[in-house]
């Protein structure tokens, strides 16, 4: 069923029964009111991840878009964006960017990103779809013990995790630099107070536990994120944004399409720092990434 939002044209289409809308009648590069905005926020909050499709954007266009909904990053914490577009990161087949491996992105940093805007450019005939886990509904399917034995736990995120060793081509340089923060497993989102499992690939230990018993926690808790139930899958065409909310999803990019050409371009919009439902903050450990967090550095775009 999809709902037409009073006073903007917005439509919202629910296309999985957890997460996951198409949203219609926006045009990402032209004006956009506040309403309009606010409408389009106010789905990603609710349905997690939002599509858009046959957006024709350009970097000063996808970087005004994004802009709208908060501060921008720096396109990486570890590599370095494109001459010009400091903003940007690509995600370029041709370059081993891969991303297949269930993941919330760039955990192994104090504060993660909030929002990602993903703007798919060139898509292979077929293959390279995308799923996303809601995670806030995967912490609401737990049994209540099991839902209170996580709001306690903290986990130790790190570049150098399993996740890298699966999926990145240039594994040196990615984690020449060590970082590592850590996170509540269950943290409590800073516009909803939705709790949600905050796990994924750079996952690597459970503070307090030894090596195997962090391994079989992870493992338990990841499977509540990952069930179909809390699934949504889409089919990339050109012009496609996505749209995410990093505090309360994981995502998994499908490596099905062989030497077939992929390319998306993504931007990220600032967090603040997760909190658990104890109240405390994520730390970091190694690693400084302020200057990707506070976008310094960055054009005016």
């Amino acid at each position: 069923m999809t709902d037409l939002l009073t006073g903007t044209g917005v439509t919202v289409t629910p296309l999985a029964g957890n997460i996951g809308a198409e949203i219609g009648g926006v045009d990402a590069g032209g004006p956009l009111s506040d309403r309009t905005v606010a409408d389009i926020r106010s789905a990603l909050l609710e349905h997690k991840v939002v599509f858009l499709r046959g957006q024709d954007l350009d970097y000063d266009a996808q970087v005004a878009f994004a802009r709208r909904f908060g501060t921008l990053t720096l396109g990486h914490p570890i590599y370095d964006a494109p001459d010009g577009r400091p903003n940007l990161r690509e995600m370029d087949s041709k370059q081993g960017t891969r991303a297949n491996h269930w993941h919330t992105d760039l955990t192994f940093i104090e504060r993660p990103p909030a929002f990602a805007f993903l703007h798919s450019k060139v898509i292979p005939p077929f293959g390279g779809d995308t799923i996303w886990a809601n995670a806030a509904t995967a912490y609401r399917s737990m049994p209540p013990e099991l839902r209170e034995f996580a709001d306690r736990l903290r986990i130790v995120h790190s570049n150098d995790c399993d996740f890298t060793d699966d999926t990145v081509i240039e594994r040196g340089h990615y984690i020449s630099t060590p970082y590592e923060a850590e996170h509540p497993a269950v943290r409590v989102h800073p516009e909803t107070g939705e709790r949600s499992l905050l796990l994924g690939g750079f996952a690597r230990s459970v503070v307090g536990y030894g090596p195997q018993a962090s391994r079989d926690i992870l493992r338990l808790l990841q499977e509540y994120l990952t069930r179909p139930e809390q699934t949504v899958r889409w089919r990339w065409r050109v012009g496609d944004v996505a749209i995410w909310d990093n505090q309360s999803t994981a995502h998994y990019a499908i490596l099905d399409y062989g030497d077939q050409y992929r390319r998306g371009e993504r931007l990220t919009v600032a967090a603040p720092t997760p909190v658990g439902v104890d109240g405390r903050p994520s730390v970091a450990l190694r690693g400084d990434t302020s200057a990707y967090s506070t976008g310094t550095g960055a054009d005016a775009g």
